[in-house]
């Protein structure tokens, strides 16, 4: 599975909007459906479903970073997007430090084990610093949409991520 099959280009976010946890859950997820790839009449169902989930335990895992996930009955094909806050936002993550990069990963309810893959490969990517470090530069969808396409070129190598490419 690769990253950019996954990513739903044209919803990502270069600088959110929202200053807060649940208004960039909300925000993210309208931007699916405004881009056709969830229903719009269930931003509602999934941004609440998203945001109890949210309440449960924190998805933010540090570094800067948040995954929000949340499978759902409305959602007929895995999909997941990206927003980037210049400001950063509490997500109460687990070093406490505010997270300036979401991904929301949102999958059918029926496929927990494609579920678990897609955040196995969106963790694998985020560990590493450079994809990290150029994902918070990237300030346009384009420069975020060709990070991650040259993150899956590199298939795992730590380095390949940045092709030293200055952002």
């Amino acid at each position: 599975m690769r990253l950019s099959d996954l990513v739903h280009g044209p919803s990502i976010i270069p600088e959110l909007q929202s200053t807060d946890r649940n208004g960039v859950i909300r925000e993210l997820i309208q931007s699916l459906a405004d881009h056709g790839a969830i229903p719009k009449e269930a931003v509602e169902t999934i941004a609440r479903s998203a945001i109890n989930r949210e309440n449960q335990g924190s998805t933010g895992f540090g570094k800067g970073v948040a995954v929000p996930h949340v499978k759902h009955d409305s959602i007929k094909r895995m999909t997941a997007t990206i927003g980037r806050s210049s400001h950063g936002v509490d997500f109460a993550a687990l070093d406490r430090a505010p997270v300036y990069t979401v991904f929301i990963l949102l999958s059918p309810a029926q496929a927990p084990e494609d579920h678990l893959a897609a955040m196995e490969r969106i963790f694998r990517y985020l560990q590493r610093e450079n994809f990290r470090r150029f994902l918070r530069q990237a300030d346009s969808r384009q420069a975020i949409i060709d990070l991650i396409k040259e993150a899956d070129d590199s298939q795992g190598d730590q380095t390949g991520a940045s092709s030293g490419r200055d952002r």
